[in-house]
């Protein structure tokens, strides 16, 4: 079983690393610049250089010794005509795609000047011809054109010498400050957020997320306050379903075929049927307002739980007792519960033992693919009852546009999920003798 277990372990290990690179897709590239999301109109320079410095935006997506800044302006004429910091003078006009400089320039002033003065490059698209720093650039074809700026520069000059030269063609400037590691990329970030590191004991740190962008209140120090009532909800929440579930399904397989059987197949398909927003709000009406059993709002007591675990329980009371009675039934028919039956075993010892011990593997597997909302909590549930989880965080998190908070919660649901398939496979032989971990 070692052997198995470390097999287990290392195929994890791949399997966490492609979760990392399909998170880092989503979060990083596809979402595009999240500085432009996150600090809403007309946010000054510095303000974006260091948002975008804090989550690690700036660098190079995989490699590369320049990373974004904000010292000048960067301009995509592709996309409007107006920028901050940029001043367009004499005769031009806007194509598509591009500005058309006739006469005159176009004058980038720096916006600020980084402490650490690093050289500043700058990276022009254009075809025709035009002047700066005293030199004449000029092709006939579309060419990126690469000019480091020193730092004493503050105003960089793009001109048209005179009304009879050749107009130039301009798609972008973009401006970049250099770095010394060319490894320090976006993905080795992303990569440190989950695992990093350190000299000092336990010289391994996990789940270094940085802060929230809302509350700016470390991400791990959130996930530990939230994870203790989602799993004060959860937990009683899964239990709860699951030794219900599995007695009504006994009883159910029990009586099969009789006026029980049919009430509860009845009454399972009706609640697979109802909404569990239904659950909720009529649980909340009748039980919180009407008759003031329990609190509807907040989170204190055992009282604030009782109502939600129980429209927990009975919300995925159906589906497990449909669920939980198709297995039992079809292991009716096999040979050991009629040698059970003939040995004169009880109804309770054919069911409860034999019946169960061989239907375990089934059940294993539905409990593991539940037992990761444990941590990550019920979404509807928190959400309408006031409860501070991290399935209510994660809604407030999506709403605020909270991208580390997000990431950390689909990171941290990943490695749950992973670290309870080998649980599960581990269980199995536990549960079964007849399978060997090979």
């Amino acid at each position: 079983m070692l052997n198995f277990i470390i097999r287990r372990t290392l195929y994890s290990v791949f399997v966490i690393i492609g979760v990392l690179i399909l998170t880092f897709v989503f979060f990083r590239i596809s979402a595009g610049d999240p500085a432009a999301a996150l600090l809403g109109k007309s946010p000054s320079p510095v303000e974006i250089e260091n948002l975008r410095g804090e989550l690690s935006a700036d660098k190079p997506i995989f490699y590369g010794h320049w990373k974004k800044t904000e010292s000048f302006t960067s301009a995509s004429f592709a996309e409007k005509f107006e920028f901050p910091g940029v001043a367009i003078s004499g005769t031009n006009e806007m194509a598509k795609g591009f500005i058309r400089i006739k006469s005159g320039s176009v004058n980038f002033s720096r916006n600020f000047t980084p402490p650490e003065k690093p050289v500043i490059r700058t990276e022009i698209i254009f075809r025709g011809q035009f002047e700066m720093e005293g030199k004449t650039h000029s092709s006939s074809d579309w060419q990126t054109l690469e000019v480091e700026i020193p730092p004493g520069q503050n105003v960089l000059v793009i001109s048209i010498p005179d009304a009879n030269s050749a107009p130039a063609d301009i798609k972008s400037v973009s401006f970049f400050k250099k770095q010394d590691f060319p490894f320090d990329s976006q993905f080795i970030s992303a990569i440190k957020e989950v695992i990093s590191f350190k000299k000092d004991f336990p010289f391994v740190s996990l789940f270094n997320f940085g802060k929230t962008l809302l509350s700016r209140e470390e991400i791990r120090t959130v996930l530990l306050r939230c994870a203790l009532p989602s799993l004060m909800l959860m937990i009683p929440v899964f239990l709860g379903e699951m030794i219900l579930g599995v007695a009504l399904a006994l009883i159910s397989t029990a009586f099969r075929g009789k006026w029980p059987d049919r009430l509860i197949v009845l009454l399972s398909v009706a609640g697979m049927s109802i909404s569990y927003l239904v659950f909720i709000i009529a649980g909340q009406w009748y039980l919180g307002y009407y008759f003031n059993w329990f609190p509807v709002w907040g989170y204190g007591s055992w009282r604030f739980f009782a109502l939600p675990i129980l429209v927990g329980v009975l919300s995925g009371l159906g589906e497990g007792v449909r669920f939980y009675r198709t297995i039992f039934v079809n292991e009716l028919n096999r040979e050991y519960l009629r040698t059970a039956a003939a040995k004169g075993c009880s109804p309770f010892t054919i069911y409860c033992k034999h019946l169960l011990a061989n239907a375990a593997i089934p059940l294993i597997t539905r409990a593991t693919a539940i037992l990761p909302f444990l941590f990550t909590g019920s979404l509807l549930l928190e959400s309408f009852f006031g409860i501070p989880g991290l399935g209510y965080t994660g809604i407030n998190a999506v709403m605020n546009a909270d991208l580390q908070m997000v990431k950390a919660l689909v990171v941290l649901t990943a490695f749950i999920f992973v670290i309870i398939n080998l649980f599960a496979d581990i269980t199995y032989a536990w549960a079964d003798p007849r399978i060997r971990l090979k």
